[in-house]
């Protein structure tokens, strides 16, 4: 298991932008694949990006190809730069990790609290 705690969030334009953190605790984070999920009032939590390990392989949810960007440097902390942001982004986004690489299909174990976007029109 890894701990995570998301950062990040908060309330944006739409056309804005803003960038999620998640730092992680304990020493096997190189191993794991980190991933995004969100979810919208009265939704089920859905995909949103994953990375691999090794940050050479990504997968993202259609909605936000093209306007999100996930990345993990060394520091154990993986980011989501997320541009031209629309209303409908706006939900809690959860950081989460797992293994081994399988894109959205990932077995996820370790989920953090989630930090809430707004997304105002």
């Amino acid at each position: 298991q890894v701990q995570l705690v998301e950062s990040g969030g908060g309330l944006v334009q739409a056309g804005g932008s803003l960038r999620l953190s998640c730092a992680t605790s304990g020493r096997t984070f190189s191993i794991y694949t980190m991933g995004w999920f969100l979810q919208a009032p009265g939704k089920e939590r859905e995909f949103v990006a994953a990375i691999s390990w090794t940050g050479g392989t990504t997968d993202y949810a259609d909605s936000v190809k093209g306007r999100f960007t996930i990345s993990r440097d060394n520091a154990n902390v993986v980011h989501l730069q997320m541009s031209s942001l629309k209303p409908e982004d706006t939900a809690i986004y959860f950081c989460t990790a797992g293994r081994p690489w399988a894109g959205r299909y990932t077995n996820f174990t370790s989920w953090g609290q989630g930090t809430q976007v707004t997304v105002s029109s």
